[in-house]
């Protein structure tokens, strides 16, 4: 049976993508949208040299082209204004009609989580009233597609996704960002909005990248090598992947309880917790068990207990004597600290053992909060038994490795299988939410973030189509706590590299213990504001914050200009902070800063003859100034990124 079920999968990897019958990729369906007055790009399969025609049921020409040797055939449909529905027809030796097709403004919608956090949210990771939001999203003139997260190691010709109406069916589970910022476009310009969501969490802006242009960088290589290396084999990967998932499946289906009230086997080794298992010197992904020895007293026998273990990466079921007590197997847990129940019959007086199984799919695995977090008490009661300390480990599984590399964080993979399919799909531009994964590298995302921009819109034949993208927002990261500012400049800095992109400053609506903020409706809402004035011509919406333009020395103070000031500077009645001005020495020291007029005067009294100055320039500041219209200011430096 495996070598038949080996077999078929092989056979299956080897199927061409084209085939003789006429053949769409998945976003030209039902219920899509067409870009507005414009040639909009249609395409697909049929045999080769074989006629296709494609008509729109508006008024308009009907187009026509002949499939290539490989079965490919292009056609450029003119598209009216903004209406419908509509059929489109697409004829060869058979017929396909796409029904409910809607003309409007299409724009993708791309990054990493925060693109791709739903309107429903995460566990542990909400937005802000999502479930009245979910109630409430009755917009069927706006129409959404997803795209299947997928890695390739060359440049796709389709994707796995569906169009479907904006309704309280389909909302919850798309992007909030792409969701709320179609939304404000819609309420504006009562259009049908096309929102193609095309985004994976984690992943870093190379991976979105082309290979060719990367090439330009140089900085990306050796892995450009070994991504083209990777593609001469993936497919035979793949089918030893598909037998590592079942494997995998099955440990983790396995009924262990041998592990949980196992006290007698002597191959257990002891680690001290709350820790990660890797920073033990225990670098695997798997299932490892954690048991201990607790007493518990006489007085507890048959009483409800509370037990807390902290957060555990990624996933648990905890026993006691055998028992399930409870389990978090649920993705996205790993930061959620555990508080469970001990039901009352499972309490009995003297040695209990106290197992956790702890299964880690990717990067660290444990028990690893703060020793305070580990302990067993009665309820009510206030006698406690404290946890950390030594407990026994075993492994029982090793996550098999991905054969054919299937990590998302490769340069050109995304764009490979997540963008190049979409290309030449008609759009208006693009929004993006990304960055988090480049921390610690401005200075090269000050390159690469332009680089990327500038190689979408060649390939989509569109080389100034508007690019609005959301600034990172403040967070604790780890490491130099200058580095999320720097990212945070480099995107700043793209503003004045590339004509026709915005930037949505988040300052004042980040969580600094949370790199998903809530708020993600103020955050569609600050990129429609560029959209609405910049791109659909509305000049009396103000859509930008202050943005740092220049400064100059006077003595022993700066004063700086910014641009966007709309209805004056202002700290909203509190003080300024965060302003820090640079030594001869190029040390950085704290400031005093005041409003004067449109500008910023900054002092210190450690610094004679100021070289520089900067603005909320670490990772976790939020920020104090802000416009008249309560858009806040950008963070920035006056130096040069390092």
């Amino acid at each position: 049976m495996k070598k038949l079920f080996v077999f078929t999968l092989i056979a299956f990897a080897c199927i061409s993508d084209t085939s003789a019958q006429l053949k769409l990729p998945a976003f030209f369906s039902d219920s899509m949208v067409l870009q507005q007055n414009t040639n909009a790009p249609v395409w697909g399969w049929a045999k080769a040299g074989e006629k296709v025609t494609v008509s729109g049921s508006w008024p308009g020409k009907t187009v026509q082209a002949v499939a290539d040797n490989s079965g490919k055939w292009m056609v450029k449909l003119p598209t009216p204004k903004a209406g419908g529905p509509y059929d489109v027809t697409i004829k060869s030796t058979e017929t396909k009609t796409l029904h409910g097709v809607l003309i409007g403004e299409v724009w993708i919608c791309s990054g990493q989580s925060n693109m791709e956090m739903p309107v429903q949210g995460w566990s542990g990771a909400p937005v802000n009233n999502s479930a009245t939001e979910i109630a409430e999203a009755n917009y069927p003139s706006i129409r959404l597609f997803t795209v299947e997260k997928n890695i390739a190691f060359s440049p796709q010709q389709d994707v796995k996704g569906a169009w479907s109406s904006c309704s309280p069916a389909s909302a919850g589970s798309f992007s909030a960002t792409a969701y709320f910022f179609g939304r404000e476009l819609y309420k504006h310009l009562h259009i049908p909005i096309g929102l193609i969501h095309t985004s994976w969490g984690g992943t870093i802006a190379e991976a979105w990248t082309s290979e060719a242009s990367l090439r330009t960088m140089g900085d990306f290589n050796s892995g450009l090598d070994v991504v083209n290396k990777m593609a001469a084999s993936f497919k035979e990967m793949r089918v030893k992947d598909s037998l590592n998932t079942i494997a995998w499946q099955q440990a983790l289906a396995a009924n262990n309880n041998s592990y949980a009230d196992d006290v007698a086997d002597t191959s257990w080794h002891t680690m001290a917790l709350p820790t990660t298992w890797e920073d033990k010197g225990l670098d695997i992904d798997g299932i490892v068990w954690f048991k201990r020895t607790v007493d518990i007293p006489a007085a507890w026998q048959g009483k409800t207990l509370k037990l807390e273990l902290g957060p555990i990466d990624d996933n648990d079921i905890t026993f006691l004597n055998g028992s399930v007590v409870d389990s978090t197997m649920q993705d996205g847990m790993w930061m959620k600290e555990r508080n469970y129940t001990v039901p009352a019959n499972l309490v009995k007086a003297g040695k209990n053992t106290l197992a956790v199984k702890v299964i880690d799919n990717a990067g660290g695995g444990g028990i690893y909060g703060k020793p305070g977090q580990l302990k067993l008490y009665a309820e009510g009661g206030n006698d406690t038994i404290n946890l950390s300390g030594n407990w026994m480990y075993k492994v029982a599984t090793v996550k098999p490795p991905v054969a054919s590399n299937s990590n998302p964080n490769q340069p050109s993979v995304l764009y490979n299988g997540m963008l190049a399919p979409l290309v030449p799909f008609a759009i208006k531009g693009a929004i993006w939410y990304q960055g988090e994964s480049n921390v610690g590298r401005a200075k090269q995302y000050s390159k690469l973030f332009p680089l990327m921009i500038s190689d979408w819109r060649k390939h989509f034949n569109e080389p100034g189509f508007p690019f609005y993208f959301v600034q990172i927002a403040p967070y604790k990261y780890g490491g130099d706590s200058t580095q999320a500012a720097g990212l945070r400049d480099a995107q700043r800095r793209t503003l004045t590299a590339l004509p026709n992109t915005g930037m949505a400053v988040t300052m004042d609506i980040g969580e600094t213990n949370n790199i998903h903020p809530a708020d993600k409706q103020d955050v569609g809402k600050r990129l429609s504001l560029w959209a609405l004035n910049k791109t659909y011509g509305d000049k009396g919406i103000i859509y930008s914050g202050p943005l740092y333009k220049s400064f100059k020395t006077e003595g022993n103070k700066i004063i700086v200009s910014f641009n966007n000031t709309d209805g004056g500077l202002t700290s909203s009645n509190k003080p300024l902070k965060d302003f820090e001005l640079q030594d001869a020495d190029g040390t950085w020291k704290p400031a005093t800063a005041s409003i004067e007029g449109n500008t910023v005067v900054v002092t210190s009294d450690a610094v004679a003859k100021p070289a520089g100055v900067r603005y909320a320039y670490y990772s976790y500041a939020e920020g104090s100034l802000f416009n008249g219209k309560g858009l806040p200011a950008s963070s920035f430096t006056s130096e040069e990124l390092k």
